[in-house]
């Protein structure tokens, strides 16, 4: 390009597209960085009011990323609890409903921890017998259960609700809910 003209105009051009694209992420970077500060917190609609979980991602970061991430794409909505077990605990997020089932993502590796017990409002990551099988599934605890200490990950506990979470609808025994409850919806908030 010869033409000093043209030349001018598509250096200016140029000049103003990478002004342009500075300020909108001098605009757009800071709202997110203040959407992703405090604490985690997910919050579960259920048909009888809602369930505030503080995520503890200094106990379980991959797990606790993995319940964002899902959540940010809508996988929670709808998920029924499939195993209830009165006195126990509630289980859900088996997009299949059997308990069988989890997310399109890799399984977990564990993130056990000695902080944090087993107790009533606990949220902790569902698996099968291999320790580095946890996927979408996840149980809140209606009561303490010691005997799980060091066995399961923990990355969650209920700070209000819990007693939504008590109405869940309950299984018979160890048996699967008959039209279960179901999570309404699933979101991400930070405190």
């Amino acid at each position: 390009m010869t033409n000093p003209i043209k030349r001018a105009g598509l250096t200016l051009g140029l000049v103003a597209a990478a002004i342009v694209a500075i300020f909108s992420f001098a605009i757009v970077a800071p709202h997110n960085a203040m959407a992703a500060e405090g604490k985690p917190h997910w919050i579960l609609e259920l048909k009888d009011g809602k369930v505030d979980i503080e995520l503890l991602p200094e106990l379980a970061p991959n797990h606790v990323q993995r319940v964002i991430d899902l959540t940010s794409q809508g996988f929670f909505n709808g998920i029924v609890f499939h195993r209830v077990i009165d006195g126990f605990m509630a289980q859900g997020g088996d997009p299949t409903g059997t308990g069988m089932g989890g997310s399109d993502l890799p399984d977990l590796k564990a993130e056990f921890t000695d902080q944090v017990k087993f107790a009533r409002g606990v949220v902790a990551a569902a698996r099968s017998s291999d320790p580095d099988s946890a996927n979408s599934q996840f149980f809140i605890m209606f009561a303490d259960a010691p005997w799980l200490d060091g066995q399961y990950t923990i990355w969650g506990r209920v700070v209000s609700g819990m007693d939504v979470v008590d109405k869940i609808k309950k299984g018979t025994g160890d048996q699967p809910v008959v039209d279960p409850d179901k999570i309404i919806s699933a979101t991400i908030s930070y405190e």
